[in-house]
């Protein structure tokens, strides 16, 4: 592979670069490259856009980009809340087309995923087989990402996290080089990449262990609450605990959307959304009963569909426009967490209330990079700002999350709308990340890979 010298400028010494690097190659000015730039929530100006048709052209490229002098950012599925999937400059390797499924062993349910492939990719792959994994909200969210950094979905409280099912990963390192980590090999980079981020390399394959899973049911239940003081304190407290008591098959979220100018009479202000991970409509309809009767209902689309269905199109924001986005990973919703929600929400912000427990608590907090075992919740609130917006707005907007941040012990980095120090400090325990630093140490030494949610090497 020819090299640039430190003295070409980046523009022009990657003119010729189509020609060495596999894959495509996309530059400013060049067909296709505005659109490789953006992403859904970051439109860059990189200085290339890498797509490598393979493993080989993944190490390929890092090489080419720690010689040329290039800082890397890794897309996997680009959904990154904080614009992580693309850049101002240096390069973005784009993975998507290392997007394949295979069933690599039926019987032992052991499923091999690219680590450009989408989830909607992935549940349609597994469906002929009465397979599926947990993870993903949106058919077009990737695997890479929302696998790294531990792996919420919609059977979380029966399977766990995505990283409760992966058994192995290949990736390319800091020096270009393809290694493979699991339970008997580099056991410790196994470790950390099973929540600990993108920042150990650039994962270009994932082995886990498939659930049989073929019918769920799924939908949403909307709730209309009405202006008397408490009825939103008793539902976010009634929901909680119905889902401490729920059958673990149930795994449920709980949306609560501030009033809006114009709103119809009739529309809910509280949806909870559901996923029952069975295909026994009589045990689905015994679990989500107590939850009908939370509030009146307005809307109930709750259905048996096959689980691929649950993945739905990534809505469209409006151009310019951002979601402003906080989270928090709760240990218990208690009567103090349940009022600072309450008053966020009264304050104009969406809340969202997701629940975790299950078979994601039954996990040791030091088995995986992802410690909080024993959050009861996961709370995000955003706010969709207008184009052209200042931050100030943002903070102004959810005045009051810092009350509700207080109260918990960690967040979800996969919903991180920023990535600063004090960000990706929050997300993990001291001592989980300074053990996640010794492992960056050992892999990445010269931080190649900084451009996500950044652990920084161990000194010394």
């Amino acid at each position: 592979m020819t090299q640039t010298s430190d003295s070409e400028s980046v523009h022009g010494g990657l003119c010729g670069v189509a020609g060495r690097l596999p894959g495509e190659v996309l530059a400013p000015g060049l067909d296709g490259y505005a659109e490789a730039a953006a992403t859904v929530f970051a439109t860059g100006t990189p200085d290339l856009v890498v797509r490598p048709p393979d493993a080989a052209g993944v190490a390929a490229a890092v090489r080419y980009a720690t010689a040329a002098g290039l800082a890397v950012t890794v897309r996997s599925g680009g959904h990154s809340m904080a614009g992580l999937s693309t850049h101002t400059d240096g390069m973005v390797i784009d993975l998507r087309n290392l997007c394949g499924v295979e069933v690599l062993d039926r019987a032992d349910r052991r499923v091999r995923v690219g680590g450009g492939a989408t989830w909607g990719a992935v549940s349609a792959a597994l469906t002929p087989y009465g397979l599926g994994l947990t993870a993903g909200d949106t058919r077009e969210v990737g695997v890479g990402g929302l696998t790294l950094g531990g792996g919420i979905g919609w059977m979380v409280r029966r399977y766990g996290l995505a990283i409760d099912n992966l058994a192995a990963a290949e990736l390319v390192t800091a020096d270009g080089e393809l290694i493979r980590a699991d339970a008997g090999r580099n056991e410790d980079l196994f470790w950390a990449l099973r929540g600990g981020g993108g920042n150990f390399g650039v994962v270009t394959a994932f082995e886990f262990t498939a659930q049989p899973v073929t019918t769920v049911h799924f939908g949403m239940i909307g709730f209309q609450l009405g202006d008397q003081p408490g009825e939103l304190t008793e539902l976010v407290a009634g929901w909680r605990d119905l889902t401490r008591a729920a059958d673990e098959n149930l795994t449920t979220s709980l949306a609560l959307l501030p009033p809006m100018p114009g709103r119809p009479a009739g529309q809910p202000t509280a949806v909870l959304q559901c996923c029952y991970a069975g295909s026994d409509g009589d045990a689905a309809e015994a679990a989500l009963r107590p939850f009908r009767a939370l509030a009146p209902v307005t809307a109930d689309t709750v259905r048996a569909m096959p689980y691929a269905d649950v993945l739905v199109a990534s809505p469209d924001l409006p151009p310019g426009a951002r979601m402003e986005v906080r989270n928090a990973l709760v240990p218990a919703l208690d009567d103090a967490t349940v009022g600072a929600i309450a008053d966020l929400y009264a304050d104009g912000s969406m809340v969202e209330l997701r629940g975790l427990s299950g078979a994601a608590s039954r996990v040791a907090p030091d088995a995986t990079a992802f410690a909080h075992r024993d959050a009861e919740a996961l709370v995000v609130a955003g706010v969709m700002l207008p184009p052209g917006a200042p931050p100030q707005l943002a903070d102004a907007s959810l005045s009051r999350w810092s009350r509700v941040a207080a109260l918990s012990r960690g967040a979800y980095v996969n919903f991180l709308g920023t990535a600063t120090s004090a960000d990706v400090e929050r997300v993990y325990p001291p001592a989980t990340y300074r053990r996640l630093a010794d492992v960056k140490r050992r892999y990445d030494p010269g931080n190649v890979f900084r451009r996500t949610h950044n652990v920084r090497p161990a000194s010394g």
